[in-house]
């Protein structure tokens, strides 16, 4: 009976993950089929005749060598930023006790309830202030400025647990506070530096509203997922070549998770295991 309830589990299991993982699959289909292909038999997932033309029209013709770049600056960017102000506020949090240090949980859980949506005009009117409307650096720090609690909180949650005989023996042996966390308590943290990239890399590859407003009016700083709107016309839209567009997208995030995934799963199962 257990079998068959096992059994049973993994059939439906199987065929949420099939469902699930589907409109992936069938965008990366129709990213190499013809246009004719793409209307006549859509919900196939085997071309009938391969072609790279979607792909290479996509890639010259839609500027997206230079939407790519953009997006590997502001990502790169926008990650050195979050991680290094995250781990130093997590540090604070987690190995300090401080007078109003519970308000200042509070405050960082409640903004988590607040949509991003409502801080795009006063962060708009902040980098049209400091002269950085339409620059790549200036979608780098628009990005890098939420209080990112979730990263925070990881990182508050690690380094509590590390012994403060580590700490003590930095500091009998000269270390400040940067040395001790730069050269101590950061290199320890490995597993959530691996899941504040990923999480962060997803964000910032693929966020798109704040990029197209603070782009607008120079495409050339726009990133990747901004510049798919190049292939959308007035009166006509080139479907096969957005899906080759969305397939050139996606890959770079497959291959950081794949290559940081241990670091992902430890972060994350170190953080929250008592």
């Amino acid at each position: 009976m257990r079998s068959v309830r096992r059994s049973t589990f993994y059939i439906g299991m199987t065929a949420f993950c099939l469902i699930w993982i589907y409109p992936f699959l069938w965008m990366v289909s129709a990213s190499f089929k013809t246009q004719g292909e793409f209307f006549k038999n859509g919900l196939s997932l085997i071309p009938e005749h391969f072609t790279f033309e979607n792909i290479i029209r996509a890639w010259n013709e839609a500027n997206f060598e230079q939407y790519f770049l953009n997006s590997v600056l502001i990502t790169v960017g926008t990650i050195i930023i979050v991680l290094l102000s995250t781990a130093t506020c997590g540090y604070v949090l987690g190995r300090y006790s401080f007078r109003g240090k519970k308000i200042v949980y509070a405050l960082l859980i409640a903004s988590m309830f607040v949509p991003t949506e409502f801080a795009i005009i006063p962060i708009y009117d902040l980098i049209k202030s400091l002269g950085l409307m339409n620059t790549r650096f200036g979608v780098i720090l628009a990005e890098s400025g939420g209080n990112h609690i979730i990263f925070i909180l990881l990182f508050a949650t690690f380094f509590a647990k590390i012994p403060k005989e580590l700490e003590e023996a930095a500091l009998m042996d000269g270390s400040g506070f940067f040395r001790t966390f730069f050269t101590v308590m950061l290199p320890l943290a490995k597993p959530v530096i691996g899941s504040v990239v990923i999480m962060q890399f997803i964000w910032s590859w693929n966020s798109f509203l704040m990029p197209l407003i603070l782009t607008l009016n120079t495409p050339d700083a726009r990133p990747l997922s901004v510049g798919l709107y190049a292939l959308r016309g007035e009166n006509i839209v080139d479907w096969t070549g957005i899906a080759a567009g969305g397939t050139i997208a996606i890959v770079p995030i497959v291959v950081i998770f794949l290559c940081l995934q241990r670091y992902f799963v430890d972060g994350i199962a170190g953080s929250v295991k008592g």
